[in-house]
């Protein structure tokens, strides 16, 4: 073929692959590669549009032939990659192309939660063809190169007199931080083929295997002596990052934050504990306070489920003042996205470890992986407060006569404030037994690999049903 070795399409592919392990399983000429090869030793299923040949549109023969690999990968049991660069249904070809996208977009949900997809945007990725990367578990994107869109800029100039870009429209920085579509976002081609490869070396081969572990020589032995001093500020209003607390209790330079532009409030990463693939859910009291507003929901609630599939153990890091509060949250649909969250979380079968580092009020208590959810090892550190909502803000509505009242309301509600703090303590939800112990932070993360290990063989609950009906 005279495309071989020219097109970026097969520059890409030997980024991506273990050097000399890419095996082409079709050659029909149209504008897409497939084929096999390793990843870190580890066999996958690729495949890679071809945007020098008719801009990489998807014709009939292209979506069957990337149906076919998929069906592949899901008899092989491997996971799955695609490179895209398309400018969506070849408009040549009518139905006929339409219905090889739906044909590439059905395979991709049958593969759905029985082996990883992991969609690399390296192009455009437009009208249909910008629905199969949106199926996928994880989406990459590269600045200044990726654009993902239903409609392009011609399209909306002619429908609504404005002047738009391709990148004001989809590029990567719109996905990464406004739709949440983009899940990881990278400079260069090179260094998003590269955070490919790191991604694949947390997860299994499909939903019957465990995840990769790695040896580490601090298993259990390790305190965090990094959490000696407070990294936690003792006033709750006083804001801090997790990620410091993250890194302090996970296994050295294993972290892979996944979709950090979007709700930042929350964080979702891959982590390693002993040795461990696992999934971690955090607060982030840097933006918004850790409150969880309806992004944040369901960006958590998605990996959560991700993580259930794939076999990947959850951590769940707690310091927050609730789901944010406002008119402009209850009508967008808090409420129903939180549901996603609570429903992610009880849903869940894999081990799940919670911590509360400082604070947990109201519903959010309940929804990040508590103990009535089903978590199975819930700690507090020390000085944590776990309530139904804030001290002040409990103070002023339940005493609001007593403090009218008083001929000092400013002493009187300190003085009420502290008890209610006292009733915060979670020695009270020791004994409810919604928290298992109040420990050192210094003993974490070796109390965290035990644990861990613990819960490593937990046998999920069989299912009755065909499969719940979560509050999309």
């Amino acid at each position: 073929m005279t495309r071989h070795n020219k097109s970026a399409a097969y520059r890409w592919l030997a980024l991506l692959l273990d050097p000399g392990t890419f095996r082409e399983t079709e050659t029909t000429g149209d504008a897409v590669i497939t084929g096999s090869g390793n990843i870190n030793g580890r066999p996958i299923c690729v495949f890679a549009q071809d945007f020098s040949v008719r801009g990489g549109s998807i014709s009939k023969a292209t979506g069957r032939q990337i149906g076919r690999l998929m069906s592949l990968a899901l008899k092989r049991g491997v996971p799955l990659i695609g490179i895209y660069a398309s400018g969506g249904a070849r408009i040549q070809d009518g139905a006929a192309a339409l219905g090889g996208v739906g044909e590439m977009l059905a395979h991709s949900v049958r593969c759905s939660g029985i082996i990883p997809q992991i969609a690399l945007v390296l192009g455009h990725a437009a009208g249909g063809a910008a629905y199969a990367p949106a199926l996928c578990d994880f989406v990459f994107a590269v600045r200044n190169a990726t654009h993902m869109y239903l409609a392009g800029p011609d399209v909306v100039r002619s429908a609504n007199s404005e002047e738009i870009t391709h990148a004001d429209l989809g590029g990567a920085a719109a996905h990464s931080r406004k739709s949440g579509v983009a899940h990881f976002i990278y400079d260069s081609e090179a260094e998003c083929l590269h955070g490919a490869r790191q991604l694949m070396s947390y997860l299994p081969q499909n939903n019957a295997e465990q995840p990769p572990h790695i040896k580490t020589p601090d298993v259990a032995q390790y305190d965090s002596d990094t959490l000696a001093f407070p990294l936690v500020p003792t006033d709750t209003h006083t804001p801090y990052d997790m990620k410091r607390i993250i890194a302090a209790i996970t296994d050295t330079n294993d972290f892979m934050e996944t979709q950090s532009g979007f709700a930042p409030n929350i964080i979702c990463a891959f982590v390693r504990l002993g040795g461990h693939a696992a999934g971690v859910v955090a607060s982030q009291p840097q933006v918004l306070a850790g409150a969880i507003d309806g992004d944040a929901a369901v960006k958590a609630a998605r990996f959560v489920r991700f993580c259930d599939s794939f076999n990947l153990p959850l951590l769940t890091l707690v310091d927050t003042p609730g789901f944010l509060p406002g008119a402009a949250q209850e009508h967008s649909g808090i409420i129903r996205h939180g549901a996603k969250l609570v429903y992610a979380y009880a849903e869940a079968s894999v081990p799940k470890i919670t911590i509360i580092t400082r604070k947990a009020y109201g519903g959010a208590f309940i929804a990040l992986g508590s103990r009535s959810l089903g978590s199975d090892v819930n700690y507090a550190w020390q000085g944590a407060e776990i309530a139904v909502m804030g001290a002040e803000a409990a103070v002023n509505i339940i005493h609001r006569k007593e403090l009218s009242a008083s001929s000092s309301p400013d002493e009187t509600r300190k003085k009420l404030v502290e008890e209610y703090r006292a009733k915060s303590d979670p020695r009270r939800a020791i004994e409810e037994e919604h928290i298992d112990a109040i420990i050192d932070p210094r003993k974490t993360r070796p109390l965290l690999i035990q644990a861990l290990e613990r819960f490593l063989d937990k046998q999920p609950k069989p299912a009755r049903q065909k499969h719940g009906n979560i509050p999309l």
